[in-house]
């Protein structure tokens, strides 16, 4: 026989022996039929089970004087699995009648049991069994699927109603001593079924409202939750309200002072105004007639001042227009050598362009005599092939003609041999050896006939390849149809880039006689300066009509003042206009020297 192994017999035991506790503790307590006390006996070896399976496979822990050996430190885990487990564990340290870690253990039951959590404190120590391992070795019975079972009867315990006393009981020197005459069957144990099912209904309606209880009370604690935060929100609300009463009231107090000092300002103002009024009227009154006597004095002054001041404008005027006068000349020669170096550049540009055109159309010219040349290379090759498919079409024409001969032929040895059978049977004897030459002909015209099917089928298949290659030759054909159409709208884009740089290279040529014409013109008003250096400008006051009309200066009749020849003109006279590069619009010129105007204010403008 195989030998069990011990630790699986011991697990198998206790387990069986929390069945039996349970189950007894529960009928007990249902035919007892109030809350237990501490003294009831089933309840007393409930705990003394619960203890022996805790204890199965406990690891020994070495202290400082002895070997440890309690259940105290995997209990006490539970406070960090299941936080509603942390009341029991400080209600269990603060009891001051324990003093071993087994007595700790054992209120700690007791309290379990009374908060009908025992079930739950305990699942969740079997789910981490990893921390476990600390504590109990790889056998035990907490480690194992036993465990697990005796978890799932201890929620069966949450139907009775236990009222312990641990402060006062002395749990550190219990004696843990399992007595198996509770648990042997009786004779009474058989006839009471139908009590068991009674019990059993009662412990049913006991578990509903239980559960109904425990539902309840999630709700009201859900509620009462939601009515402590709505009084928060309210009285928030309140003080919110209350704040901004206040608030109301001070900004209304600010208004109505803010109020009552505007309206003493606007007093105070109005009472200065008025008297600020007579006191400008009196000071009105003197200016008046103090301002009399200097009127004179000042219009005196003043005329001297006026002529005093004409005589010096007009000699600042005459330096500040010879000053101008050379600026703007020596601007006018930088503007014109600057243009005329920017047109050289163009015009290099330009020329530039115009060789790599040209260079492009060299090189297009060469690309069409290298095409044209493949052109009539492949034209040949086009005419060679259409005089080899001529001669193959004259060849199948041949053939077929012969083809007809021997069909003919092959029809009257058929007459003839027809002939031959119908003598046959008259002259059979005396023409055997003719009939015998007759199938011999008849086999080589046959001979002859496959040969000549055979070579025919040869010139069709020469004749399909020319073909492929007449196709080959028509596509490049449309190749190089593609290439002309592009050559010609290069030749039509080289025209048109051509027509470009003719109208660049005339722009160029206007350009270059007007840049000329601009340089006589300003050699013209060098020598006219040089020959007008020593006449005198007119004053604007003796200058009174225009020279060319003889009208009078007005607003609508401004002055032109010539600089060289010293002229005054009005804007009428003075229409001769001439483009400069440096000036965005056109300046008047003299009508006598050519020279530029310069806009002077009449005599009778502000």
């Amino acid at each position: 026989l195989a030998v069990k192994d011990p630790t699986a017999v011991e697990r198998a035991n206790l387990l069986n022996m929390a069945k039996l506790s349970i189950k007894g503790l529960i009928e007990s307590a249902l035919s007892f039929g109030r809350t237990l006390d501490s003294d009831y006996p089933p309840l007393q070896q409930f705990f003394v089970v619960m203890e022996h399976c805790l204890k199965h496979g406990l690891k020994v822990r070495k202290s400082f004087l002895s070997y440890n050996k309690t259940i105290w430190g995997p209990l006490e885990l539970v406070e960090k699995l299941y936080p509603e487990a942390e009341e029991i564990a400080a209600s269990v340290r603060d009891l001051p009648g324990l003093k071993t870690p087994l007595g700790r253990a054992r209120a700690w039951l007791r309290l379990a049991l009374m908060q009908k959590k025992m079930a739950d404190y305990l699942r969740c120590l079997i789910i981490q069994r990893d921390l476990l391992s600390e504590f109990y070795e790889y056998h035990a019975l907490m480690m194992e699927e036993e465990g697990a079972v005796i978890v799932g009867l201890l929620v069966g315990l949450n139907v009775i109603d236990a009222n312990l006393c641990v402060k006062g009981e002395d749990l550190d020197s219990q004696v843990g001593v399992i007595d198996f005459s509770v648990y042997l069957k009786s004779d009474d144990d058989i006839g009471g079924k139908e009590r068991n099912v009674q019990i059993a209904a009662i412990l049913d309606q006991k578990n509903y409202v239980e559960e109904l209880n425990r539902q309840l009370n999630s709700t009201v604690s859900s509620l009462h939750a939601r009515v402590d935060s709505l009084e928060k929100s309210n009285t928030k609300l309140i003080e919110e309200l209350a704040i901004a009463k206040n608030n109301i009231i001070k900004l209304q107090e600010e208004n109505h002072q803010l109020r009552s000092e505007n309206t003493l300002i606007l007093m105070k103002t109005q009472h200065h105004l008025e008297v600020s009024k007579v006191d400008v009227e009196a000071e009105l009154q003197t200016y008046k007639h103090s301002r009399q006597g200097l009127d004179e004095m000042y219009t005196e002054a003043r005329r001297q001042l006026r002529e005093e001041a004409q005589l010096r404008q007009d000699m600042e005027n005459e330096l500040v227009v010879q000053v101008s006068m050379k600026h703007e000349i020596e601007l006018a020669m930088k503007l014109l050598e600057k243009d005329i170096h920017e047109k050289q550049d163009t015009l290099i540009g330009l020329r530039q362009q115009l060789d790599e055109v040209k260079a492009i159309n060299v090189e297009m010219y060469q690309k069409l005599q290298v095409s044209e040349d493949a052109m009539k290379e492949k034209n040949e090759i086009i005419s060679r092939l259409e005089d080899k498919t001529n001669q193959i079409n004259a060849a199948m024409k041949q053939l077929e003609q012969r083809l007809q001969q021997a069909e003919k032929a092959q029809m009257e040895a058929e007459a003839e041999d027809e002939k031959l059978k119908q003598e046959y049977v008259n002259k059979s004897e005396s023409l055997q050896n003719e009939f015998s030459q007759k199938e011999k002909q008849l086999l080589q015209l046959e001979t002859d006939l496959k040969i000549e099917k055979e070579w025919r089928q040869t010139l069709e298949d020469d004749l399909q390849k020319e073909k492929e290659t007449v196709s080959h030759l028509r596509t490049e054909t449309q190749e190089i149809v593609t290439l002309k159409k592009e050559f010609l709208n290069l030749q039509e884009k080289n025209k048109q880039l051509k027509s470009i740089c003719e109208d660049q290279e005339a722009a160029l040529q206007e350009l270059a006689s007007k840049l000329s014409e601009s340089k006589l013109k300003i050699e013209d008003i060098k020598e006219a300066n040089k020959a007008l250096q020593g006449q005198v400008w007119l004053k604007d006051k003796e200058a009174t009509h225009c020279k060319l009309c003889e009208k009078e200066f007005s607003l609508s009749k401004r002055k032109h003042h010539c600089r060289n020849c010293g002229e005054i003109f009005c804007n009428a006279c003075s229409d001769n206009e001439l483009p400069l590069p440096s000036s965005p619009k056109p300046v008047r010129v003299c009508d006598s020297c050519h020279a530029i105007l310069i806009q002077r204010c009449s005599s009778n403008m502000p």
